[in-house]
């Protein structure tokens, strides 16, 4: 009886080491760069997030994706203009864990250049600038991709 409970405790201060991640898998964090203004590298872009979901979570594992645009990659996010919007708004219903954002440097650069407001698909939230956001998801341990 007492080898019972000694391998009863082991088994379960083992379980409570290993934390979440021995019970839910691993989390993975990726942040996807789109720069340019082509609906095949968009295309390609999002090809990409539904890929590596797929497979992660086959293992079960957490994904977490944010997908960056900025400079002519904006059109990406852009609610006149995007070639991709409608695949991103069914992605963002079917993965909570996608993110869009949008760069706010690009975004007034274009508004100002076109001489009235930029839409951005409601999916979108911008930030400050696009290239501080990469940076600071890979300083947060986000793998980076740039299709």
């Amino acid at each position: 009886m007492k080898k019972l409970q000694t391998l009863i405790a082991a088994i379960f201060l083992s379980i409570m080491l290993a934390g979440p991640t021995f019970a839910q898998g691993k989390t993975h964090k990726i942040a996807v760069h789109v720069d340019q203004n082509n609906k095949k590298v968009m295309n390609m872009a999002l090809n990409n997030v539904q890929n590596l979901t797929k497979y992660y979570t086959s293992k079960g594992d957490k994904v977490i994706v944010e997908v960056v645009a900025y400079g002519p990659g904006l059109h990406m996010l852009r609610a006149d203009t995007s070639p991709v919007k409608d695949r991103i708004e069914t992605m963002s219903l079917a993965m909570p864990s996608l993110k869009f954002s949008a760069c706010g440097n690009t975004h007034r650069k274009m508004a100002a250049k076109s001489g009235k407001k930029v839409p951005l698909i409601s999916e979108a939230s911008k930030v400050p600038s696009g290239v501080v956001r990469l940076i600071g998801l890979q300083e947060q341990g986000y793998s980076y991709i740039k299709p």
